[in-house]
């Protein structure tokens, strides 16, 4: 183990094993000089004083786990503790589960009375986890945004911000004579457009019950009523997305970012879908490498129109004043 600096305040608790009270009598420093630069050497189990080097006490208790483990791998086995809270999950995680599995602890067969009484148990338990019009309203919208997200292939992240989106949402009462659905649609696509992900309200709309007029009217109440501030969308982050979904390679991905950098430095980005702009340079980049790509499998991927490219090509083209 190593060697950590203690606190002020904690010298009496680490030193007699005892949870220290406020009161005069609390060490906060050293004995013999006066600092407080006190070091906890965990291997010997001994309060040194960092300045002078006075021993302070040498018989610590170890306030940690009875086991011993020497990697990471087999610390994450040992650790009893139980899932974190989670915003996704409608009571967060902090309910407990009955289980269908009839047997005890040796893995005998339970009897016929006590499978009964279990089957009770456990019918109540589910009841009591969402016994309020909140905690429904709350299991049908982590369904769906657990729906969405594995649709949309969302990191947790995003969806633990989308959640607490939703339950900000709860709170004010805009969910209330609305569609639970698009609620939680907005929520995921404001999450996205907080984290900079690359997923667009039609990419939403495709995997959501809830038309994307819909969703972009719940989307526009969310930053209205939960005074949300979105950051400005960057094309470069758009690139891979369509780059993979084509087969382009690294080196035409490069020379589509450094189109991309330009073009916000003489202002030629400003205003534009950043789809578009992205697919724009990387068939721009795919023409000067001579890399076959047509522009209908670059609108595809991106999930814009061979128009859309034809106007953005030609933009960026002239902006940059590109000869190829």
């Amino acid at each position: 183990m190593g060697v950590v600096n203690v606190k002020r305040g904690e010298l009496e608790e680490l030193a007699t094993g005892k949870s220290s009270k406020p009161s005069p009598k609390t060490l906060d420093a050293c004995p013999e000089c006066g600092s407080s630069n006190i070091i906890m050497d965990y291997s010997k189990g001994e309060l040194i004083c960092g300045d002078c080097g006075l021993v302070i006490s040498s018989h610590v208790m170890d306030r940690g786990p009875e086991w011993r483990a020497f990697t990471q791998e087999e610390r994450e086995e040992r650790t009893r503790v139980g899932i974190p809270i989670s915003y996704s999950v409608h009571d967060k995680g902090l309910s407990t589960v009955i289980t269908r599995v009839n047997r005890d602890a040796f893995g005998r067969e339970l009897p016929l009375d006590t499978r009964l009484r279990m089957l009770r148990l456990r019918k109540w338990q589910i009841r009591s986890r969402v016994h309020s019009s909140i905690e429904r309203n709350l299991s049908q919208a982590m369904a769906e945004l657990d729906r969405l997200s594995d649709k949309l292939n969302i990191p947790p992240p995003v969806k633990e911000r989308a959640a607490l989106i939703y339950r900000k949402a709860l709170d004010k009462g805009l969910v209330r004579g609305r569609s639970i659905a698009a609620i939680a649609a907005a929520s995921l696509y404001a999450a996205c457009r907080q984290t900079e992900t690359p997923r667009t309200l039609k990419e939403v709309a495709e995997v959501s019950i809830i038309s994307k007029k819909d969703i972009a009217r719940c989307y526009r109440l969310l930053l209205k009523e939960l005074d949300l501030r979105m950051p400005i969308a960057d094309p470069v982050k758009c690139v891979s997305k369509i780059a993979s979904k084509v087969g382009i390679g690294e080196k035409c991905q490069q020379i589509a970012i450094d189109i991309l950098r330009k073009a916000q430095e003489v202002k030629a980005a400003s205003g534009k879908d950043p789809m578009g702009l992205a697919a724009a340079a990387l068939y721009i980049a795919c023409t000067m490498e001579k890399e076959r790509k047509t522009q209908k499998e670059i609108a595809e991927a991106a999930n814009v129109t061979e128009v859309t490219i034809r106007n953005r090509y030609n933009g960026l083209k002239k902006a940059l004043g590109l000869n190829f």
